[in-house]
């Protein structure tokens, strides 16, 4: 490429040329002339392609670089020229920006950036949600105008950002628990990032409360084991009140077993997420088995039938099985008024496999069904104590079944009784017999 003096210098000498061949062919005069016209024709070039320049740059929009000879041709090319490279970096920084914004939007975590009044700059969709806020109407608004929980404000006015703030009941239905923490960047600039710790509040709420519940079940046996202890040791008591004082104590024993079994046996299933080890299990024997231990614990104060239409087994675990069966059988007895029905049901349905027990005890009101799966949940504390229950039963079965790939399902109405039914899929049931 020619450089730009080595092309002024050219036409220069271009022009003394032409001014000194006019000069011999006519005179001094004829070149003179001559040369004054050559010139003010490349000033009159010279500036209109500088005037329709100006033009150029003074635009918003530079769709097409004019065609020029010479120099301009140069000027055009190289403008030309740098105005792509810098289309391409700036593409190349929207492409970047965007990929930066759609990073942040997938990211789990609310991210808020603040300027240095503590007012909301941009926000995520997470952050939206978190916070029940908008992107676009609430911008340049102060978060603290906002977000007026007291735990926050106060830490804003502290400014000790090393450790997250927790608050709960956040969101547009108050849905979430948060873990808030701000980071400074930047010229006083403020980066705030919020974390949905709402399934960690449930947790730790659960586990308190399991606690506080495990330590009531335990405690009600252990005073009546300890009185009765002390009645036997401090007193002198005929054969027959020592009896009746024994056999009390024992049935308190019992129902700490019974309560500790329990325990163990839940976490055992909470700890073991892996289906069961796969066996084939003859509903025959399983269903008698049910029957027997039913009629056993009801001693004739139920009207006990089993219905049993389908001839197909289940694949899982004998044990866990038992357990959950039994627990649904056993409630329908203890909760069943004397003189009421239970049915123990084995049926297909299509291709899965469908085992219910039928009562008709008092019923369980509607909002109580869901949860009757929560430990230690009690519709009527004092009836649940009277019939020897722990309160983990119906938690043992939704896990058991949820082992199984099935389903839990609770049908019951305030004095009509009840219907509990545990659904197996059709990988779970072996062919029908022939």
């Amino acid at each position: 490429m020619v450089p730009i003096k080595t092309r002024l210098l050219t036409i220069f000498l271009t022009v003394l040329l032409i001014s000194w061949i006019a000069g011999e062919v006519f005179d001094l005069t004829g070149g003179f002339l001559t040369a004054t016209v050559c010139l003010s024709l490349l000033l009159i070039y010279q500036f209109w392609h500088a005037s329709k320049l100006s033009r150029l740059l003074m635009s918003s929009n530079i769709a097409e670089m004019p065609n020029a000879l010479g120099i301009w041709g140069e000027i055009y090319y190289r403008l030309h020229k740098l105005i792509r490279s810098l289309r391409n970096q700036i593409l190349d920084i929207e492409q970047q920006h965007s990929r930066f914004i759609q990073a942040v939007q997938a990211t789990p975590n609310g991210v808020v950036m603040l300027n240095e009044e503590d007012q909301i700059e941009w926000c995520n969709s997470i952050a939206e949600q978190h916070f029940g806020i908008n992107a676009k109407r609430d911008v340049m608004q102060r978060i603290t105008h906002i977000l007026r929980k007291p735990a926050f404000i106060q830490y804003m006015i502290r400014q000790n950002y090393r450790d997250p703030v927790r608050l709960t009941n956040m969101g547009i239905f108050e849905q979430f628990a948060l873990d808030i923490q701000i980071f400074p960047y930047g010229d006083k600039q403020k980066l705030l990032l919020s974390q949905d710790v709402s399934q960690i509040e449930k947790t730790d709420s659960m586990r308190r409360d399991f606690v506080a519940n495990v330590s009531h079940e335990l405690k009600t046996p252990l005073t009546v084991l300890s009185g009765f202890l002390e009645t036997v040791q401090e007193f002198d008591l005929n054969e027959a009140d020592r009896k009746k004082y024994l056999d009390l104590m024992s049935v308190q024993a019992e129902r700490m077993k019974t309560l500790v079994e329990d325990l163990l046996t839940l976490a055992k299933l909470e700890g073991n997420p892996e289906p069961p080890v796969t066996q084939m299990i003859p509903m025959d024997n399983m269903l008698a088995r049910l029957q027997s231990d039913a009629e056993g614990l009801s001693q004739g104060r139920h009207q006990i039938k089993l219905e049993k239409t389908s001839q197909r087994n289940v694949f899982g675990d004998d044990l866990e099985l038992y357990s959950a069966f039994g627990n649904l059988v056993f409630n329908a007895i203890r909760y069943t008024p004397e003189g009421g029905n239970v049915i123990i049901r084995w049926e297909d349905c299509g291709e899965e496999g469908h085992f219910s027990v039928i009562d008709t005890g008092p019923g369980i009101s509607e909002e109580h069904v869901p949860r009757l799966t929560e430990r230690f949940y009690r519709v009527d504390r004092s009836r649940s104590r009277d019939t020897g229950g722990t309160g983990l039963g119906m938690a043992i079965v939704k896990h058991v079944i949820s082992r199984h790939h099935g389903e839990l399902k609770i049908k019951s109405k305030l004095g009509e009784g009840s219907e509990f039914s545990l659904s197996f899929p059709a990988q779970r049931m072996a062919p029908p017999k022939n």
